[in-house]
């Protein structure tokens, strides 16, 4: 060092001292991750593996763990993508069974278009697989012998690891929010080599080593992956609509809307309102994260969206979790419980609220108003329609008697009053004002075959006889909401169902004294009815889903509450 000059001998010393903290904060991170979490196969936090392997275009996310695990934030919280990611319904969508019996069902149903249905539910759920496929010139197929989930076939494994890294992240900036996208038709570049096949991410100039050389991915800049575009390649979906003679109809049905949803409320605006998808479902970690654990010289970046994928469905990740040996899942019982416990937070904290409101006592009536408010940028219930919400409603006396209910919740999942429990080809109509407790108010979308009666099938469905889902701010169910989003039902004309919120009046008789009020919205991810149609088939897949389903707690999930005294 004799040699050197006071400046390059002080410039050598930062370079280590820089050195020195970047591996003391990877051996404090990698503590932390693994007293969390315990010790994990390739660095991934968590002891049981994720799925590892390669394809010509796609890679496991046990690849992707090997670097993006052990990451910590300013307040020293766990934010690593592996520990979030591993127990969503994202990550299992693969191995979700209600996907699987409902795929097996609508197949034994209309065995006709069984490569349609196979080829256009694998797009979202086993992304990876349908695309390495196509790629190869191979088929798509998702059940028996040859299709994905026989733990034989060469993309099983690509199949099973759902909506992953690798399928997510090399998702084009082409053609994203546009109709032609919609329904899984995003676009991946499979004729780039590796390592130059392009992931993308939203920070700028990522360092191209050591990811290009240890996974044959090239990171690159990619604002799109930030945005709701992205997200709606798969959460705007249309099916095809099949009648009773097999004909397929020529207009498609829209089962799943959340990105039309958002796009009609003023979320989607530019202004104070505006909420992209991954600013509710993906929140920002406390300040900048270094997001590899290696190499040591990485600069933290800011923001970092935790990789949560925070919805309502605490239902099917419990699911997930009591039966994870036999679902072959890849995330330990913590991992559940975190996610189980952000998406109860996330229904209680960020989606609806309850008001009583104008109460009134004359005439030997109690009459009063029941506000909700939907603070979701999409319907709430929003997806799949096997969704949702209701209103259980009582007046009780000093000492805790009731003397009305409307809406109560059974233990087998039934709502009591609901009038589908009774005719199955009947449903709850849409209440502007309840006066008997045989009446109850239920948010939920049914759908009509050809025929014009309710159905199940998706694949039977032509229109809704009923969408009376709680609409997002901005909303407006008259002048702008299109055919594809609209209300349908009695909730059309109702003056009280707007933008944002609905108001349902409760007329009951007075049983005198006082009395206390109490409302409370329930959340239900798999309806009553929807299950019991799923049980009429037959198939492996339909009986170990209910087997499972039976044996399931089906207590509702509550969302919001108010309560109010009438003296």
């Amino acid at each position: 060092m004799s040699g050197k000059t006071p400046s390059v001998i002080k410039k050598l010393r930062v370079l280590y001292l820089i050195l020195w903290a970047g591996m003391l904060f990877m051996a404090a991170n990698t503590a932390m991750a693994q007293s969390a979490q315990g010790p994990g196969p390739d660095g991934e936090t968590g002891t049981v593996a994720l799925t590892n392997f390669e394809t010509e275009d796609f890679s496991g996310s046990r690849v992707c763990a090997m670097c993006h695990s052990q990451l910590i934030d300013r307040g020293g919280n766990d934010v690593s993508m592996d520990a979030h990611w591993r127990s969503t319904m994202m990550g299992n969508a693969a191995r979700d069974p209600l996907w699987q019996a409902k795929i097996s069902s609508e197949v034994s149903r209309i065995p006709a278009l069984k490569s349609v249905i196979e080829e256009k539910c694998s797009r979202c759920h086993m992304g990876m697989a349908r695309y390495q496929a196509l790629a190869d010139g191979t088929p798509v197929a998702v059940l028996g012998a040859e299709g994905f989930l026989d733990p034989a076939h060469r993309l099983h494994q690509a199949a099973m690891d759902g909506v992953s890294c690798t399928l997510c992240h090399q998702i084009q900036d082409f053609n994203l929010g546009h109709p032609d996208s919609f329904t899984g038709n995003y676009f991946i570049d499979t004729f780039t080599s590796r390592p130059d096949r392009l992931i993308f991410g939203p920070f700028i100039e990522p360092p191209r080593n050591p990811m290009a050389r240890n996974s044959g991915f090239t990171p690159e800049q990619g604002l799109h992956i930030t945005g709701s575009a992205l997200c709606a390649v798969c959460h705007t979906l249309y099916t095809p609509s099949v009648d009773f003679e097999g004909n397929v109809l020529p207009e498609k049905f829209p089962e799943q809307m959340t990105y039309p949803e958002w796009m009609s409320s003023s979320f989607s605006q530019a202004g104070p309102d505006f909420k992209s998808c991954q600013d509710c479902h993906m929140p920002e970690a406390l300040g900048p994260v270094v997001i590899s654990n290696r190499p040591l010289w990485l600069a933290a970046r800011s923001p970092f969206g935790q990789h949560y994928f925070v919805g309502g469905n605490s239902y099917m990740v419990n699911l997930l979790g009591n039966h994870a040996d036999e679902l072959g899942v890849t995330a330990d019982p913590e991992h559940f419980e975190a996610t189980i416990s952000r998406t109860d937070a996330q229904l209680q904290s960020a989606t609806a609220a309850l008001d009583i409101i104008s109460i009134s006592r004359e005439n030997g009536e109690i009459v009063f108003i029941v506000r909700i408010r939907n603070k979701a940028g999409h319907k709430f219930p929003t997806g799949i329609p096997t969704r949702r919400v209701w209103l259980h409603v009582t007046a009780e006396k000093a000492g805790g008697k009731i003397v009305f209910e409307s809406g109560r919740p059974e233990s087998d999942g039934r709502i009591a009053g609901d009038d589908a429990v009774e005719d199955p080809l009947s449903f709850e109509p849409h209440h502007e004002t309840i006066s008997d407790g045989s009446q109850v108010q239920i948010y939920e979308p049914v759908m009509l075959d050809s025929a014009g009666n309710v159905t199940h099938t998706l694949l039977r469905a032509v229109t809704y006889a009923k969408d009376n889902r709680l609409l997002p701010s901005g909303f407006d169910k008259a002048a702008t909401a299109s055919t594809d989003i609209a209300v349908c039902g009695n909730a059309l004309t109702d003056d009280d169902f707007t933008s944002g919120e609905d108001q349902v009046t409760y007329r009951i008789s007075d049983p005198g004294g006082a009395l206390t009020l109490k409302a409370e919205l329930l959340f239900q991810a798999v309806a009553y009815q929807f299950a019991e149609d799923l049980r009429l088939d037959s198939t492996t897949e339909v009986n170990r889903f209910m087997a499972q389903y039976d044996v399931s707690d089906k207590t509702p999930k509550p969302v919001a509450a108010a309560m109010a005294t009438v003296k």
